[in-house]
């Protein structure tokens, strides 16, 4: 009889964000009348259209597959020449980044690239993550058997979390201990906490001399406004050497339902084998996409290259600034409630204290009962999340102004 992948079997309780759905259905069919009434702030989707260069661009790759002269079938499993170089010379080359065109690897999200990630990396490695978290982190790390069981309060053994809180801004230190592999996420999700070019060194830093691999999870770069912020772990000298950066094209140009994003993988990372020999990454991550994927397809594809022309830019730039002007407001209304928050300025999320007494699904329950607006609760997020929950920025103005004036029950 076939076996199954035990791991799996360790997860300690359903992924947060369907959870949170279930929750919302439950609630909506109990209470039909209110239903209508529900505002969703929890996931991160977008909301808005896409933009216009991405439409233009995806009816004209639709138009190239009607005919012989232009039909595209199978491209390369790591993505276009032509969208390799756009996106490198675009986010890395004109900023003063050091990124080659075949450094770059096309796939349908940054989400399923933190997951693959795993595959290039062997089993026995001591992996860091932040606290609170990304699930997806998480899960996939024990889903790979890189953990122990699953421990009171939703952490697991064997993994080396990194405590984010009030008094460090969110922003963990490096561990004192070595350890083999972290993830970093800048701007956070979900605290919208953002690092410093010194916090990032010190990173660096620590990974040269450990011999640490950086998972960089770069997916909200785009709303840092902030000139003095990174929005590449790359702006680090060094880093090269030591990290892989996670880019997504959902939040800023608005394809969560059309699914693209990219790995930046460097020539010069290196990982060791278990007689010590160094293997470059990026050899291993070439053969992963050759062998497991087709690539991302010719009109999602041309759809992420208009990105990148000047008129995708201003569209990109207006996008994220109206997700921007969303977080200002939330931010505004909840300091108007005495409550402290972080996040809401170089990102789209901001991060709550819940009122005294409340734990964060108590706050969830709450908001979604007396006001009929949906936030995801910290505690979902780690056991460093309890106490505070999430909002989203994602969201038409109407229903942010309206969410603003419902976060009042949160005033007792």
């Amino acid at each position: 009889m076939a076996r199954i992948n035990e791991h799996f079997l360790k997860l300690s309780a359903g992924y947060l964000f369907p959870e949170i759905a279930r929750r919302v259905q439950g609630f909506a069919a109990a209470h039909p009348a209110l239903a209508p009434r529900i505002i969703r702030c929890g996931i991160g989707d977008v909301t808005e259209p896409l933009p216009h260069a991405v439409i233009k661009a995806l009816h004209a790759a639709v138009d190239d597959l009607s005919t012989h002269e232009r039909f595209k079938g199978y491209g390369p499993a790591t993505g276009h020449d032509f969208v390799r170089a756009a996106i490198a010379n675009g986010d890395f080359r004109s900023r003063g980044i050091d990124v080659a065109d075949d450094e770059i690897f096309l796939s349908d999200g940054s989400k399923p690239d933190a997951s693959a990630a795993l595959e290039i990396l062997g089993s026995g490695n001591r992996i860091a993550v932040p606290d609170p978290v990304y699930p997806v982190y998480v899960d996939t790390n024990v889903m790979a058997g890189n953990t122990g069981p699953a421990l009171e309060g939703g952490r697991y053994q064997g993994l080396a979390y990194l405590p984010g809180t009030p008094a460090n801004g969110f922003v963990a230190d490096p561990p004192t201990e070595a350890v083999d592999v972290a993830y970093l996420c800048f701007p956070n999700n979900p605290t919208g906490a953002v690092a410093t070019r010194a916090q990032l060194e010190a990173w660096v830093a620590y990974a040269h001399r450990h011999g640490t691999i950086l998972l960089f999870d770069a997916a909200y770069e785009a709303y840092v406004r902030d000139p003095a912020v990174p929005r590449s772990i790359y702006e680090i000298p060094g880093a090269r050497e030591v990290a892989m950066e996670f880019r997504s094209f959902s939040k800023n140009g608005g394809f969560t339902g059309l699914r693209c994003g990219y790995t930046v993988c460097p020539k010069s990372l290196m990982g060791t084998t278990s007689n010590g020999e160094r293997i470059p990454l990026h050899r291993l991550w070439s053969r992963r996409w050759a062998t497991c994927s087709n690539g991302v397809s010719w009109p999602v594809q041309c759809a992420a290259a208009s990105l990148y022309t000047d008129e995708g830019q201003r569209e990109v730039k207006a996008l994220t600034d109206f997700y921007l002007a969303n977080a200002a407001l939330l931010r505004t209304a909840v300091q108007g409630l005495g409550l402290r928050c972080w996040g809401g300025t170089n990102a789209p999320y901001v991060w709550v204290e819940c009122p005294e007494g409340l734990l964060s699904w108590q706050a969830f329950d709450l908001l979604l009962e007396k006001a009929q607006v949906v936030i995801t609760p910290g505690a979902g997020f780690g056991s460093c999340g309890e106490g505070f929950f999430r909002i989203s920025a994602f969201n038409s103005r109407a229903n942010i102004h309206e969410t603003c004036e419902r976060l009042a029950v949160l005033a007792g």
